[in-house]
């Protein structure tokens, strides 16, 4: 829900862009201070990818191990 409220919301009145691979390009050629918040992009999903796989695993982890 929060993604469709952006699409809706954000991306008609700033051209937000919502996926980290479209916004490295713009922050790296625009004057702005874009390539300084770029880091916080990537990490962000990367850190949510790992502790969503530790979770998994301890939520499915064997109890005979």
């Amino acid at each position: 829900l929060c993604l469709t409220l952006t699409h809706l919301v954000s991306i008609p009145v700033t051209h937000t862009s919502v996926n980290p691979a479209g916004s490295t390009g713009p922050a790296l050629f625009a004057d702005t201070a874009a390539l300084d918040q770029l880091w916080l992009f990537w990490l962000a999903p990367i850190l949510g990818a790992i502790m969503g796989a530790v979770l998994h695993r301890l939520m499915l982890a064997d109890d005979d191990s």
